[in-house]
């Protein structure tokens, strides 16, 4: 029952409810409402974000075409270089988080790799060998590796244990609008220009620097710990590393781990579509637009559910989608093509709004504050180290077995690693965490819905429940 059920006086409709709706908010009522409870550091971080991925997603919608096509590269020396592009990070990751957590110096780690990132993009039109394209791209990342985990910090640390979920929906929803600009960007310098590639490497570094410029002049220098009471905890790498220790975050980290074994690179999702649909070369930057239309369209609602209903079913549930997709790839289809294509692409980007901020949200929950940045740079350090992995292999496996081959072979793989993780169940209940009097005062957001969330609901009675 509802407390507002329960007087004897209506209290006055509200705009924005149905009439003889009881109450019920419209729709638009209750994203606007949930919205509001989005702290305003948030919306700048996702406004840096967007504005960066306009930049990075203009180089990532071409660059596998220019080293496959224009460079000639094999799949498995793309697949060492796609590897160097998504999981070098890991190797800066800790320490560039350990340096933010020190003195609460999120801002300034952001700063530095976002800075460093958009200074590879004019580097890449002065280098044309493997060797050095190798280096940049070594580069790019590693400032992408000092930028995440403050990043994701400071978004946590500014949102209220029930609200983590939808607060990294929010980002991410942001930070995929950009995703989705940048291919289209890409794809209309392609279009227009002689020089194609070197056009898209310059103007790309002209937004990148745009997006550092707001980091430095809008985001608070330090952000304040939101609805949290848990005792301080000692700042140091030891006390980082020592995280581990804490059985949740030691079991999400290992599945995460495992599940990114698995996970196949975009880049080489979208050159398996691009020879099914034997598409022209100024075509290719506009396939990642389908995902990040569904990332966009879906990361809020995700980020919400998982608030609700537990962050650890939804991050699962985003992989068994990703295994559709891969089932959908390998599938013969002789007619309908494009129809098959689209519906992956949108599972695609279902998967990435199921994991990447809910799989943060969750790590938060069972994360002290002082050591946010830490806590949340060792789970991606794992995932990002396997997935440098799975580009190896896979890179490998279709030179050696081709594309269906190694595409069948990932799909198994990533059906055993989701066996193995639903089993481990890395995040306990409220109760449980209470019984034992471990983690941090949020750890119960983490495991699973409030009891109140006073954004998209009115409060309940305990004898209601």
């Amino acid at each position: 029952m509802y407390v507002a059920d329960s007087r004897t006086t209506p209290a006055p409709a509200d705009p924005g409810t149905r009439p003889g709706g009881r109450g019920r908010a419209l729709p638009h009522t209750k994203v606007a409402t949930a919205l509001r409870a989005v702290p305003r550091t948030v919306f700048v971080l996702g406004t840096v974000s967007l504005i960066t991925d306009i930049s990075s997603e203009m180089v990532t919608a071409v660059l596998p075409l220019y080293l496959v096509a224009a460079l000639g590269l094999s799949p498995l020396g793309f697949g060492l270089l796609d590897g160097v592009y998504n999981g070098v990070s890991a190797l800066v990751r800790l320490a560039g988080s350990h340096l933010a957590d020190r003195g609460g110096r999120h801002k300034a780690a952001a700063a530095a790799g976002y800075g460093l990132s958009a200074l590879c993009k004019p580097a890449l039109l002065l280098v044309h060998s493997v060797p050095l394209i190798s280096v940049v791209l070594a580069a790019d990342r590693t400032g992408k590796g000092l930028r995440t985990a403050p990043r994701d910090a400071m978004i946590s640390l500014a949102s209220t244990p029930q609200t983590q979920g939808r607060s990294f929906g929010v980002h991410r929803a942001m930070d995929t609008a950009g995703a989705l600009l940048g291919p289209v960007t890409a794809f209309a310098i392609l279009r227009v220009t002689a020089g194609g590639y070197d056009a898209v490497f310059t103007v790309s570094f002209c937004v990148a620097v745009t997006g550092v410029l707001v980091l430095l002049l809008f985001v608070p220098g330090r952000t304040p710990t939101a609805g949290t009471s848990a005792p301080a905890a000692r700042v140091s790498l030891a006390a980082a590393v020592g995280l581990l220790r804490r059985a949740e975050l030691r079991r999400l980290t290992l599945c995460a781990l495992l599940l990114g074994l698995a996970t196949v690179s975009d880049s080489f999702v979208y050159l398996l579509l691009q020879r099914r649909l034997d598409l022209g070369q100024e075509w290719f930057p506009l396939l990642p637009i389908a995902t990040a239309g569904s990332f966009l369209l879906l990361a809020v609602p995700l980020g919400q559910a998982a608030d609700r209903w537990g962050r650890w079913p939804i991050f699962l549930a985003g992989h068994v989608g990703l295994l559709v997709a891969y089932g959908l790839v390998l599938a013969p289809v002789h007619t309908r093509v494009l129809p098959v294509v689209a519906v992956v692409l949108v599972l695609h980007g279902a998967f990435y709004a199921a994991t990447d901020g809910v799989l943060m949200a969750a790590a938060a929950g069972v994360t002290p504050p002082e050591l946010r940045s830490s806590g949340l740079a060792l789970v991606q350090t794992g995932q990002a180290g396997a997935r440098f992995v799975c580009s190896v292999l896979f890179g490998a496996a279709w030179t050696a077995w081709g594309e269906r081959t190694a595409l069948s072979a990932a799909a198994v793989a990533l059906a055993a690693c989701a066996g193995i993780c639903a089993r481990l169940q890395p995040l306990r209940t409220t109760t449980e965490v209470a019984a034992t009097g471990e983690g941090p005062a949020d750890a119960s957001a983490a495991a699973g819905p409030p009891t109140t969330d006073s954004a998209d609901s009115a409060p309940t009675t305990e004898a209601a429940e």
